[in-house]
């Protein structure tokens, strides 16, 4: 799930990016709402974890607006506003979920986990496929029941696939799935990930398909 996060404290956004890079979310960051509605605009995220205290405008606001843009698009507020009324109008006017500062980290997991089980990304943290189970609670890739051992890279690229069982994915879909604004990517990584994917599951677990571009589709029979 690609995440755009809107938080103008610096140090806070750059612990939450690693904390949430951990937990295999592709995450982008900005600092300004003019900035996370162009983002929104342009569809560049699956869900949205939103500061309401931004420089430039009401985080409130951000909400308003992107759900006049994108009206399905899941957001979770994260804020130190803590008033019942602040909770009653961020919801009121279409967030998600409302997580007041400070938090503890594996509760913002949890509750992004359920965002992903609404969006249908994920309809339980267990995704079997074959003889292959990924855990996405446990972060844990099991072959016949025996782990399996894969860098970052490796696991979120397994699950992106297979989530999206059955259903051809682009480089660029995939890419974007791995990779935040910004981070250098290197021209051939993403065939470097496949092959040590290959190497580790089932043989024609994982099958590249032919076509203009690079395409990848996990066969879910």
């Amino acid at each position: 799930m690609r995440l755009l996060l809107v938080e103008d404290d610096l140090d806070l956004a750059k612990g939450l990016v690693l904390a949430l890079s951990s937990q295999g979310f592709a995450v982008n960051h900005v600092s300004l709402g003019q900035h996370a509605l162009s983002s929104i605009k342009a569809r560049d995220c699956d869900a949205v974890i939103l500061d309401l205290g931004l420089p430039d405008m009401d985080g409130l606001d951000v909400l308003k607006q992107s759900r006049q843009k994108e009206t399905h698009l899941p957001v979770l507020v994260l804020t130190a506003r803590d008033g019942v009324d602040d909770r009653i109008r961020g919801l009121d006017l279409g967030a998600d979920d409302y997580l007041v500062k400070p938090f503890a980290m594996p509760e913002l997991f949890a509750r992004l986990r359920v965002i992903e089980r609404r969006l249908g990304t994920a309809a339980t943290h267990l995704i079997k496929l074959q003889q292959v189970e990924l855990d996405t609670s446990a972060h844990l890739v099991r072959v016949d029941g025996g782990a399996v051992s894969l860098s970052r890279r490796e696991y979120m690229l397994l699950k992106e696939l297979m989530e999206s069982a059955g259903r051809i994915k682009t480089r660029e879909q995939l890419e974007a799935s791995l990779y935040a604004w910004g981070e250098e990517v290197a021209s051939n990584a993403l065939e470097v990930h496949i092959s040590n994917l290959r190497k580790k599951l089932p043989k024609d677990f994982i099958k590249t398909l032919r076509g203009v571009g690079y395409s990848v589709s996990v066969n879910p029979a």
